[in-house]
């Protein structure tokens, strides 16, 4: 089911999940809004004021992209605008509508001026409704974002749509702990003022925005702390702070502010600047795959086994858009490494990425990611790659190699032919025991190597090819479904130590 449903999402990138998921919730806002049932505004308020906020943010984002010399990344704004459309009250009235266009601008405007050495701070739409908040106050508006997505009607809906954001960006346990600390801070908060249990658990999980933030604002990836356990706190705070400001009339339960204050804390434990990368060249690994290297114009902070998102504009962009996530295929250093699989019908980006000239500028916005090996050299590992789902290991086993003393580490490495078979010198050089699956038998394998045999890679032939692999840390990499069975066959084995990474591919 969960390799099914990574295959599923992995057709679209995230931005494009996150926008076609918050277009399905305004399509049934302004349908429950007709019948009644969501009475917050009328369909023509709702879709009058989603306008409002369309054009300004996308007018302000293209004019600040043209003074700062960027390319406008569109889909972002388009969400940016669907976030704020249900923070925001719905209204024809002209001083509400000012509200939104404020809200608007001061989103988007954050992301080009709220920034630290080209990362931006804070998550826009949360901080353009806190700013809008503040002048309203001035203005003697009340421009508050009111959260009205938190509606019995909508629920069902925000849940489905939460669960699969955060699924796809495997942050469901940053999410659980997050509704789990809002949902005993709300209901604590509404016994002290003297609700009872029942109404103070529905005003909790069902009038506040406790999911739609959870699966819309709260996995913002440029605004997240790199490692889980730094996410799982980063949850916990923004829980905690959504229902501990009642004191201050401003504040009271905004969770707008709850998420500004872990924005900025988030921001000091993660990479405190935009990162910049220059192209150097490419080679070819196999006939379907390829390595990128880049040069850091600074050091760049990252373990082996973590990825990092690249952002290459282009033109004749597909619906994939011009970000990707990608591993890195090198141990920390001055060069970064990338290998990409790049089928014939490649995306937009794949083809872009391949027409790169050396010295061409390159930026990437994040670097994240749990895939690591254990720090004690003592444990024993072994590392099973699907396809290109090898490149996390290179890294892996080039920072062993440079570590003293020796670590115990077999290599399984599943591929559909020879010559796919990409890395083979890097995997020689780290002299670990591979065990190869294809369906030929390679000839002149080097010491240590051998054929498992020319069926598809199962459980069974895993364990018969590592006997010992229950003592094992066990690290798989590669396609949702080769990850998905071979994790569940290594669990009915009795192995307990499994570290996944997923490859769904563009």
């Amino acid at each position: 089911m969960t390799a099914w449903l990574d295959a599923l999402l992995g057709r679209v990138t995230m931005y494009r999940l996150i926008a076609y998921c918050l277009g399905v919730l305004q399509v049934f806002a302004v349908v429950f809004s007709f019948l009644g049932v969501v009475p917050v505004a009328t369909p023509l308020a709702m879709v009058v004021s989603f306008a409002v906020l369309l054009v300004v943010t996308i007018g302000v984002n293209l004019v600040l992209a043209a003074i700062f010399r960027v390319r406008s990344h569109t889909t972002s704004t388009v969400i940016t605008a669907q976030l704020l459309f249900f923070l925001m009250f719905p209204t024809l009235e002209l001083p509400g509508l000012v509200g939104l266009a404020v809200a608007g601008a001061v989103a988007v405007a954050s992301k080009y001026l709220i920034a630290v050495r080209g990362r931006h701070l804070f998550n826009p739409a949360a901080f353009g409704g806190f700013v809008a908040s503040l002048i309203g106050v001035a203005a003697g508006q009340f421009w508050k974002p009111i959260w009205w997505v938190g509606t019995a009607w909508l629920l069902p809906f925000v849940v489905v749509a939460a669960f699969l954001i955060l699924f796809r960006t495997r942050r469901l346990p940053m999410g659980a702990v997050f509704i789990a600390v809002a949902a005993i801070a709300g209901i604590a908060f509404y016994l002290l003022i003297g609700s009872d249990l029942r109404s103070a658990a529905s005003f909790a999980l069902i009038s506040a925005p406790t999911f739609f933030l959870a699966g819309f604002m709260l996995s913002e990836p440029l605004t997240l702390p790199p490692r889980r356990w730094q996410q799982l706190v980063y949850a916990g705070v923004v829980g905690l702070l959504m229902w501990t400001t009642s004191g201050v009339a401003i504040l009271a339960n905004a969770p707008e502010f709850a998420l500004l204050v872990a924005n900025l804390l988030a921001f000091l434990v993660g990479q405190r600047r935009g990162i910049h990368l220059e192209f150097i060249g490419r080679r070819q690994l196999s006939p379907s795959s390829w390595e990128f290297d880049f040069r850091s114009r600074r050091p760049v902070a990252f373990r082996p086994g973590q990825f990092m998102e690249l952002t290459l504009p282009h033109d004749k962009t597909d619906s994939r858009g011009w970000r990707r996530v990608f591993s890195i295929a090198s141990a920390p250093g001055e060069v970064l490494r990338f290998g990409i699989r790049l089928p014939e019908k490649s995306s937009s980006f794949k083809r872009a990425l391949l027409a790169l000239e050396p010295g061409t500028k390159v930026s990437a916005t994040s670097v994240g990611g749990d895939f690591l090996l254990p720090n004690d050299p003592a444990r024993p590992l072994l590392l099973v790659a699907g396809g290109i789902g090898i490149t996390p290991f290179i890294g892996h086993l080039e920072h062993a190699a440079a570590e003293s003393g020796e670590r115990d580490i077999a290599v399984v490495y599943a591929i559909s032919s020879l010559d796919d078979l990409a890395y083979a010198e890097q995997l020689e050089r780290a002299g670990c025991r591979v065990a190869i699956a294809s369906p030929d038998k390679p000839a002149n394998l080097p010491a240590g190597w051998t054929w498992i045999g020319p069926d598809r890679l199962s459980g069974e032939a895993l364990l018969a090819a590592v006997p010992d692999a229950v003592r094992r840390d066990v690290f798989l990499s590669g396609p949702p479904a080769m990850v998905a069975n071979l994790r569940k066959a290594l669990r009915a084995a009795g192995v307990r130590r499994i570290h996944t990474d997923v490859f769904v591919g563009y």
